[in-house]
């Protein structure tokens, strides 16, 4: 293959940021996982497949570049090629040296060369209380035939085919659009599929490249889940009835999924080390060859420009042939900027609450009551006994190690027979139980850090333990200060273990794990999209894990309780499957706009969600557009839809040049009219966000241009109800939209104005208020932010 220069380098610094590893001082002979992007038309005529090109252009680079290096570069793997990618992404993945990488950008046709990033997994009730009822003769569930021959492809840990969740009773033949494949490996047949688990496949190659060949004893070189994850969000997406079903005797009643008779996929990427982009391009490009219609996507990572993200590229070719994505948020919260897959083609799902918790409460020998979670269900504690408590950073040599109860930090003589106080961090919650365990305590009491507040997740603990907020932690803690300055007195305690409480109030709150906006990328587009119920959600579980998660814990289940926008994201992928298979002419923006606008931002108590980390008002950088609501997103009344042309613009708005976009579009993009169109928040989307720089003006204004689809009745009139932030004005032109028939298309333009506002350099504040379009049957509601910046 001939060099040429006329293609740009990434700059070095940029390609040295983005290595998978730690360091930037990474060799130059160190290989790394690198994604290329090729122009499919470029393929000389001679090479009879694009692998063969692929191949003989990487064959060429390691020839011609080592042969010039001036210090010997390791052998080549075993296999140039990784994976080879032909659906959603044009390309192929190797393993690379640094300046190998550098001299491909030079080879003809290569449009991107992109570092891999290591991802990682975001780790009932929940129909009962989206409203999903199965009795119900009408709905969103009997619209949809409960979402049958819809298929729903689950990127994660694998899946358990044998769980109940899966059987495939009384359901017809598999979809003859279905071209996929159960691939078989260790512990899994082609006969482990049906027709409920229609397709399972599996990919390692980026893993393995990265970490050498598995090790097979502790994990599955098949779609098998052997961590759990995988088998529980795909059940929570699509999972059958079951009953009964509980958690070690938690949360009895009846499992199920948001789609019950939807078909699934599995896509196994995710391994002990994590999930590795080459293979989870790997997923997507086998996904949408084999004819899903839904994409769920529970694992995340660092944010970087979409051009470099192998997960937007890969959902923007998943989104162009009609495929839903959904993509868990993080797990990043309650901080701010922590929202990742924020890609405005994905549709990024934050968690919140359900009606249902897990009190274990802590009792002190004061007789004071403390609130706590818990899971365990193993022998509880003597009743009517208080046990000795003491605060494990008291006793330890290293007073940081003990007080979160790391691995060999206890001293057993201290613990023995005694309640221990730990701090949550470092180490999971389940395996500091395991180590006041070991040491010969009686039961934990987990105290959350400062940071994560008042935010409680139920495990299912080895021993009696549950979690306590920080302020209840502090409390704990002055109490058993409080006792050691009493010669004769010692600190007590006890745990309660009150099993299931339904109805609680208030619900939804927005969970303080949940990641926040804004989005790190895009400001101007409001992430995370909406919430859905991720705290403690009962779902399948695998035979070979404990509820722990840890590998000394050898009990089984069929279900388990975990939580995470994990848990979130595939209740909006099975919800997604619903509303395609109720509206199959819908597009996957069609789809996000009628969860978005149908959303809604109160709780059980009338009142706006709180946060859960602080107790305060939830705000749209927690919930974006709100909570969803599954049966009213089924009649939406009208829609923001988006065509491959607005991302386009979208992305020439963002500054990309025309190979950053053609590395995500496989378009060639004209970007001058695109520039003359307006600004980067004028990408057609259902809710409105604006970023003002103040740079000493007194007044700041914007407009947005939007188009809505009538999806509902041929004859309406929607009015416009305006709700400003404070501190600004709101005009929408026209203010009245008059449909004649369904399908009918309308444009509206709303103009914002701005007040400025005291800030300190670098700093800024946000403020948020909503648009809503109403025909007295439907109501539209669109938020829309205002954040204010003074620069530095």
């Amino acid at each position: 293959m001939a060099i040429s220069s006329n293609l740009p380098l990434l700059p070095a610094a940029l390609f040295l940021l983005l290595l998978p590893t730690p360091s930037v001082l990474a060799t130059e002979r160190e290989r790394k996982t690198f994604i290329v992007r090729v122009r499919p038309d470029a393929k000389p005529s001679i090479f009879p497949t694009h692998q063969h090109w692929y191949e003989s252009s990487l064959t060429s680079l390691l020839s011609s570049h080592d042969s010039s290096a001036a210090t010997a570069t390791p052998p080549p793997p075993p296999s140039l090629l990784l994976h080879t990618y032909s659906t959603v992404f044009h390309g192929f993945s190797a393993q690379l040296t640094l300046s190998q990488a550098h001299a491909l950008h030079s080879f003809p046709g290569i449009l991107a060369v992109i570092p891999e990033q290591v991802r990682q997994l975001h780790t009932t009730r929940s129909p009962q209380f989206l409203g999903l009822k199965t009795s119900d003769s009408a709905g969103l569930l009997k619209e949809s035939d409960f979402g049958s021959d819809l298929v729903i492809a689950v990127i994660d840990t694998g899946i358990w085919p044998e769980r109940k969740s899966f059987d495939d009773r009384d359901l017809g033949p598999v979809p003859p659009k279905w071209k996929g494949a159960c691939v078989p490996g260790r512990d899994f047949l082609a006969t482990s599929c049906n027709r409920k688990l229609i397709g399972a496949r599996y990919f390692s190659n980026g893993y393995e490249a990265t970490n050498g060949k598995m090790n097979e004893t502790t994990e599955y070189r098949s779609p098998r889940d052997s961590d759990g994850h995988g088998t529980h969000t795909a059940s929570i997406a699509a999972g059958r009835y079951v009953f009964p079903a509980s958690t070690l005797g938690y949360a009895r009643g009846v499992a199920a999924g948001m789609a019950p008779k939807a078909r699934l996929a599995a896509y196994k990427v995710c391994w002990n080390s994590g999930c590795y982009d080459s293979d989870i391009l790997a997923a997507f490009d086998a996904a949408v060859a084999d004819g899903v219609d839904v994409i769920s996507l529970s694992v995340g990572g660092v944010v970087v420009p979409y051009y470099l993200d192998a997960i937007a590229i890969g959902a923007f070719g998943a989104w162009e042939a009609g495929v839903f994505v959904s993509a868990s948020a993080g797990n990043g919260g309650p901080g701010g900027l922590t929202v990742t897959n924020v890609a405005p083609w994905v549709t990024t799902v934050a968690a919140g609450t359900i009606d249902r918790d897990f009190p274990a409460e802590v009792k002190l020998g004061n007789g004071k009551v403390i609130p706590g979670t818990s899971l365990y269900g193993g022998p509880a504690l003597a009743p009517h006994k208080l046990y000795p408590l003491i605060y494990a950073g008291s006793e330890g040599s290293d007073g940081y190690s003990s007080s979160l109860c790391l691995e060999n930090s206890l001293d057993p003589k201290a613990v023995e027979g005694k309640l221990v106080l730990c701090d949550r961090g470092i180490n999971s919650r389940a395996s500091k139980g395991e180590v006041v365990k070991k040491a010969g305590g009686i039961g934990m009491i987990l105290a959350n850090g400062v940071f994560d507040g008042e935010g409680l997740v139920a495990d299912c603990h080895v021993l009696p333990a549950t979690a306590v907020g920080a302020s209840s932690g502090d409390e704990i803690r002055k109490y058993i200060l409080s006792e050691s300055k009493k010669s004769s007195a010692t600190a007590t305690a006890t745990i309660m273990f009150r099993g299931t409480r339904l109805n609680v109030s208030p619900a939804p709150v927005v969970a303080s794990f949940s990641a926040r906006g804004p989005n790190p990328e895009t400001p101007e587009i409001l992430k995370p999209d909406l919430i859905a119920p991720g705290l403690n959600i009962l779902a399948a579980w695998p035979d070979g894990v404990g509820p722990s998660g840890l590998p000394s814990d050898k009990r089984r289940t069929e279900f388990n309780i975990l939580s995470g926008t994990s848990m979130a994201c595939p209740h909006v992928s099975g919800l997604a499957a619903l509303l395609k298979a109720a509206h199959p002419e819908w597009s996957p923006a069609a789809i996000r706009s009628a969860l978005m606008t149908t959303a809604y931002t109160v709780d059980n108590r009338g009142e706006t969600m709180l946060d859960e980390s602080s107790g305060n008002s939830s705000t749209v950088m927690d919930y974006g557009a709100g909570h969803v609501h599954p049966q009213k997103a089924m009649d939406p009344g009208l829609v923001f839809d988006i065509t491959t042309y607005d991302y386009v613009d979208f992305l020439c708005n963002s500054n990309y040049t025309v190979k950053n976009i053609q590395a995500i579009t496989r378009k060639k993009a004209d970007c001058s009219g695109a520039k003359r169109a307006g600004h980067i928040g004028n990408l057609n989307y259902p809710s409105l966000s604006v970023v003002f720089q103040q740079y000493g003006r007194h007044k700041m204004s914007t407009h947005f241009i939007r188009t809505v689809t009538n999806v509902g009745d041929a004859n309406s009139v929607y009015k416009a109800a305006v709700t400003p932030a404070v501190g600004t004005s709101v005009t929408v032109q026209p203010d009245k939209l008059t449909f004649r028939r369904a399908g009918q298309k309308l444009n509206f333009l709303v103009r914002v104005e701005a007040e400025a506002v005291k800030l300190s350099p670098g700093s800024s504040s946000l403020k948020s208020g909503s648009l809503v379009w109403s025909d007295g049957k439907h109501s539209v509601r669109s938020p829309i932010v205002v954040t204010m910046q003074q620069p530095l």
